[in-house]
């Protein structure tokens, strides 16, 4: 899987979602071995909110590790 973001959900307001201790998953690897590990194949940390349109997730799973807070 591709382009994903992770992040801790700050706000919600109105169809946005503002995450804090966000980053943007270009390359998860194999997305299973991201889900069950948390391993990440490439990651951009970033140091500000970051606003998701809640009209354009297709799909959220729920993850069970650290936030990635670097950049790989």
């Amino acid at each position: 899987m591709t382009f994903a973001v992770t992040g801790k959900v700050k706000q919600v307001k109105g169809k946005f979602i503002v995450l804090e201790d966000a980053a943007w998953v270009a390359d998860t690897g194999r997305f299973s071995t991201a889900i069950e590990s948390g391993t990440l194949s490439e990651v951009e940390a970033v140091t500000v909110d970051v606003v998701v349109n809640s009209d354009s997730i297709v799909d959220a799973y729920v993850w069970k590790h650290e936030l990635p807070k670097e950049t790989i």
